[in-house]
């Protein structure tokens, strides 16, 4: 497994189970609405972070030889990942326009602009893994 499909697979988990397990699991039997959103949500990007970080540095130590250098596949496995998660981004700012033009309320709206970036950043590293996996399609 190549350092960038680790990379890939970091990305993966840190962005599911960290919007699965902290953000969903906050309702706590209650509306959403009601929740606290503003600090479950910076703590799960600061923490998603962190995670991140630290994984990378534990797949450091585990393969400290491991090659960090990237080839022509891994660039171009690279932008077709980053162009298939691209979608959900521009899904999640209108998505976000149109709530905010329909005055619904905050809540909904930093939710689907902060699930579009969950859902591009791991939709966009699963296809990373699927064409590591598969090889890189011939257009």
């Amino acid at each position: 497994m190549t350092h960038e499909e680790k990379r890939a697979w970091i990305m993966l988990v840190v962005s599911v189970v960290g919007y699965a397990a902290v953000v969903l699991n906050r309702a706590d039997g209650g509306p959403l609405t009601a929740t606290p959103y503003v600090g479950v949500l910076l703590w799960t990007i600061g923490g998603a972070v962190v995670a991140s970080i630290v994984a990378e540095i534990g797949m450091g130590v585990v393969s400290p030889g491991a090659s960090r250098a990237k080839d022509v596949r891994d660039r171009e496995i690279g932008r077709l990942g980053d162009h298939v998660g691209q979608a959900f981004v521009a899904i999640g700012a209108v998505s976000a326009m149109l709530m905010a033009l329909a005055e619904w309320d905050w809540f909904w709206i930093a939710n689907v602009i902060y699930l579009c970036f969950v859902l591009s950043a791991a939709v966009g590293a699963l296809a990373k893994v699927i064409v590591y996996r598969k090889g890189v399609p011939q257009w």
